[in-house]
Formats: C-alpha cells, structure tokens, sequence
C-alpha cells in the first residue's frame, strides 16, 4: 500500500485575542511535522487545509488544538497519492473567511444550526426561503431545490444582495455552503442586521452528502 498523504480541511470560529502570538508556535509544529497548505488565524478563529502523512497529520492536528486552545474542529478528511501543496504556510489574516466590513461574528450572535438529518424536512416546509451562499459558478454545478441564488462573485457581496433582497426580518430562511464556514458566517450577519428565524446547514454540503443516502437526497447535481 502506498503512503498516501492525509489531507484535513478544518474551521473553527473561537474568540482568540493572542491570535498574533500562534502564528511562529503554530508554523514551527507544523513543518517540524512535515505538514504543507495554509492555515489561516483571525480574531475570530481559525481555517484550515493541510496534508501530511497519516500519523503526522493526526499529530498536526492535535498540536493546533495545544496551541490556539481550541478542539472539535469538525475536520474533514481525504487522501492523495503526491504531495498535495508545495509548503506550509501559517498567514495572520482580518477574517478566516472574507465577508467584509460588516457585523458577521459567530462568536457574538449566530443562527440556528441545523444537522444533516433535519436539513430535509426545513428546506420542505414551504415558508422557508433557501438560500446558497456560494458563487454563481458553485450554484450552477448543483445545489439544493428551491434554493435561491444570490448571483455573486464572492462571498464579500453576499451582505449588499442581502440588503436589496431581503427585506422581511421575520422570513424563516435557511442558508448552506460547501462546508459550513460561510453560511455559519453568514447566519451571523442575518442576526446582527435583525433577521429572527435563521438557520444553517452544519458541516454545509460535504457533511450532508456524507450523512444522507443518496435516496433521501434533496440535493441536484
């Protein structure tokens, strides 16, 4: 059997004040490890994808959870025969993902999670207004019935389509993503501008297409 590398794609939003400090501890592990992808550390939490092998991986893992404090990170895992990024890179960054200068902390205020299991019968009920919080191009290759498709480039114009389209703060709307940090992300900016019923798929699409059969899917594409 061939060594394969270990890929995790993990976030998680926690209020870390030292995020400045992680940086050199975080990037010293890490490579030690033999680890390469990007990590990325904000204010409000962290978001990664990094490989190494298997072992190493594990061990990177539980190395960021020593270091920033954090743990649960709801990773996400796959393989690859090569080595899937050139080097490791750990980057301060404003956001661990861009929603711009508005008020979106899942720390402070934040909508209603919900699990795969319960995913279906939310987007069924017919009050409930579905939204994609991906880019056009996501949206095109498969998406959710009836979700709705705000049309952007990037996530960063999500909160001016929300501000001309949205204009009932009671509607009870349901948002997805890929993997869950930019509806999670998104949830909390609904929240801050006022909106009461919001809620989101946790884990985004991936988690969902891991947790419900194929027979059951509500997904197209």
């Amino acid at each position: 059997m061939k060594d394969n590398y270990k890929l995790a794609a993990f976030y998680q939003f926690a209020l870390l004040h030292n995020y400045r400090d992680l940086k050199a501890p975080l990037e010293q592990a890490l490579v030690a490890l033999g680890a390469c992808g990007s990590l990325l550390v904000a204010e409000e939490g962290i978001n990664g994808t990094i490989a190494a092998m298997p072992d190493a991986l594990d061990e990177a893992l539980v190395e960021i959870s020593s270091i920033t404090g954090l743990g649960n990170f709801g990773a996400k895992f796959s393989f690859a025969e090569t080595k899937p990024f050139r080097r490791m890179k750990v980057r301060l960054k404003k956001e661990i993902v861009t929603i711009g200068p508005v008020k979106a902390n899942p720390n402070e205020k934040v909508g209603t999670y919900v699990e795969s299991n319960n995913w279906n019968a939310l987007i069924s009920q017919p009050d409930v207004l579905v939204i994609d919080t991906r880019n056009s191009y996501e949206f095109g290759v498969g998406t959710f019935a009836k979700a709705l498709d705000p049309q952007t480039e990037s996530f960063s114009e999500f909160p001016a389509w929300t501000r001309e389209k949205l204009k009932d703060k009671s509607q009870k709307i349901a948002m997805f993503c890929t993997g869950g940090i930019r509806c999670e992300k998104a949830s909390s900016f609904l929240k801050h501008e006022g909106f009461e019923n919001v809620f989101h798929l946790k884990g985004g699409i991936l988690k969902y297409l891991e947790d419900v059969k194929a027979e059951d899917s509500l997904w197209h594409g």
